[in-house]
């Protein structure tokens, strides 16, 4: 039960820490804003979800595929490796606001795309598809594929994608993935809730800050603490 609570701690902070900033976070506050945000949060999370399951799996399936001393040291100089990039990033020269309007310039630019090549129909007709179409078809609609598939492309390869390996394979996957899955809700959830205003009041230097330093201190519990075996 302890290690289920030390996944589980360690994935909640570490997913928070990651996301809060982070380029998803972002996307999902500038759909919430263009888009009914039921959509938006079901897509952005759904992707969100998936990928940490599947990030807790390949990390849960690593220790069987090679040894787990060798595992284990590379989730060590995983976390020193992430932590180092957070505080560069942190105290790397540029605004805070860049990356915001960087994401934004992207969505603008796919927006104008979709609008030159289809036109709207009447907002009468739009709302008696609405009441015609099934309740679980509105969540495949193409608002919640879009939001899906920005989110899930946007987390591939990412630092807390490859954190959540590392994190699984070193720690109970299922504490792993719940505390995972409750970070990315509260996440994307204030994300769509708070909108641009929240997003352009959020300090990334701090919050870089702060994931670099829990990224570190996870590497030196990590070096300290003996090879499960």
């Amino acid at each position: 039960m302890s290690s289920v609570v030390q996944g589980f701690t360690k994935s909640l902070a570490m997913t928070v820490l990651s996301e809060i900033g982070d380029k998803t976070f972002f996307a999902a506050a500038i759909l919430a804003m263009r888009h009914p945000r039921r959509l938006v949060l079901s897509g952005c999370l759904g992707a969100l979800i998936v990928m940490t399951i599947l990030s807790a799996v390949v990390g849960w399936v690593a220790p069987n595929l090679i040894s787990r001393k060798l595992t284990h040291h590379i989730t060590t100089v995983l976390f020193f490796g992430f932590g180092l990039w957070s505080l560069w990033d942190a105290f790397s020269d540029g605004g805070e606001a860049e990356e915001f309007e960087e994401v934004e310039k992207k969505l603008d630019a796919d927006f104008k795309a979709n609008a030159g090549a289809t036109k709207e129909g009447s907002k009468a007709d739009d709302e008696l598809k609405k009441q015609r179409r099934p309740f679980l078809s509105q969540f495949f609609s193409p608002i919640f594929l879009k939001a899906f598939s920005i989110t899930f492309f946007g987390e591939w390869g990412d630092k807390s994608q490859l954190a959540t390996i590392g994190l699984a394979a070193d720690e109970n996957p299922f504490g792993v993935v719940l505390g995972g899955i409750i970070g990315q809700a509260l996440c994307t959830t204030a994300a769509v809730v708070g909108g641009k205003s929240l997003a352009s009041q959020i300090s990334e230097k701090i919050v870089a800050l702060s994931g670099g330093v829990l990224f570190i201190v996870f590497g030196i519990q990590s070096f300290l603490s003996p090879v499960k075996s």
